[in-house]
């Protein structure tokens, strides 16, 4: 009795096993997205080109960028920054530079008040403040486009469907159009770039 109704409990929990990953899924990818107005960033210590904190009203949080990722700052992160160099075909000290470049202009994007996405997705790292993904938009462009145009980021970490229901894959394939353009005019951290074996074979 008692192993026919194991089996039993085991056979639908299998069957349910499909249909909550896809509830779970689809939870997540149709999360709301909420805009903040008139938001203002705040000056921070461990600011950088796509994370920092923001105050919207009377509340203050970390913004993670997503589909970006800005060259670090700092080497409070050896193996990344170590990723970053040769991502952009760089030394350490050229994305040092850069990861400088990325907050600062991001501080000085951000001077006026902007209107921030968010879905409260929580985005890792190795701080103990909370970050959340959001988007921003100031002076009615999106920063993310402004950074990897301006060859201040390059194009990786999560991405979403953005708010005006224009799919990820979409904007994703307009970030590498642009930063194929910083990349050909040397933009940025571009601009210190050694062109690899295969690109130069290839021109």
């Amino acid at each position: 009795m008692f192993t026919s109704r194991l089996l039993q409990v085991t056979t639908t929990t299998l069957l349910l096993l499909p249909w909550l990953a896809l509830w779970h899924s689809g939870a997540a990818e149709h999360r709301v997205w909420v805009t903040l107005s008139d938001c203002q960033y705040v000056p921070a210590d461990y600011n950088d080109g796509d994370s920092f904190l923001i105050r919207s009203g009377t509340n203050e949080f970390i913004l993670r960028l997503y589909f970006v990722d800005a060259p670090e700052a700092n080497l409070r992160y050896p193996e990344r920054t170590r990723e970053q160099s040769e991502y952009f075909g760089v030394t350490l000290d050229d994305t040092l530079k850069a990861g400088a470049k990325a907050r600062d202009t991001v501080r000085e994007l951000l001077r006026e008040p902007f209107v921030v996405w968010t879905r409260w997705a929580t985005a890792s790292g190795r701080g103990k403040e909370p970050r959340y993904y959001g988007l921003v938009e100031t002076g009615g462009k999106s920063l993310v486009e402004q950074l990897v145009a301006r060859g201040l980021a390059r194009i990786k970490g999560v991405g979403a469907r953005l708010p005006t229901g224009e799919k990820s894959k979409t904007f994703v394939e307009k970030l590498r159009a642009l930063e194929a353009e910083a990349k050909h005019k040397r933009l940025g951290i571009w601009a210190s770039s050694t062109p690899n074996k295969t690109e130069t074979e290839t021109h």
